[in-house]
């Protein structure tokens, strides 16, 4: 059973910053790609970031670009993601999610294995 496990949301002000982190099981781990996802109430999950296995390959949602950094750690195990210039319309229950090496696509279905959530709420 994989298990993925979101942490270090929270609530800041507009412009603030936060860092989510993303724990996962260890024997698959460093195989798959990590990215993160997002959604807010009455919305579809929006695609955010995702890092390669290797770290070397990254991509970014439109929204996020520029702000948003992802990152891997493949010795700890965890995926990051560092969200600076926060804005309201970044509120959401943010979701780290697991995609395995064959697999293709930016889309919620393309990936394999995902996160409950952590909750980020950015107030102006």
């Amino acid at each position: 059973q994989v298990q993925v496990v979101e942490s270090g949301g929270g609530s800041v002000r507009t412009g603030g910053s936060l860092r989510l982190s993303c724990a996962a099981s260890a024997r698959i781990f460093g195989f798959y790609s990590g990215g993160w996802f997002r959604q807010a109430p009455g919305k579809e999950r929006e695609f955010v970031a995702r890092i390669s296995w290797t770290g070397g390959t990254f991509d970014y949602g439109s929204s996020v670009k520029d702000r948003f950094t992802i990152s891997r750690d493949n010795v700890t195990d965890t995926v990051y993601l560092d969200m600076r210039s926060l804005k309201p319309e970044d509120t959401a229950l943010y979701y780290c999610a697991l995609q395995r090496p064959v697999r293709t696509g930016l889309s919620p279905s393309a990936f394999d294995y995902w996160g409950q959530g952590t909750q980020v709420t950015v107030s102006s």
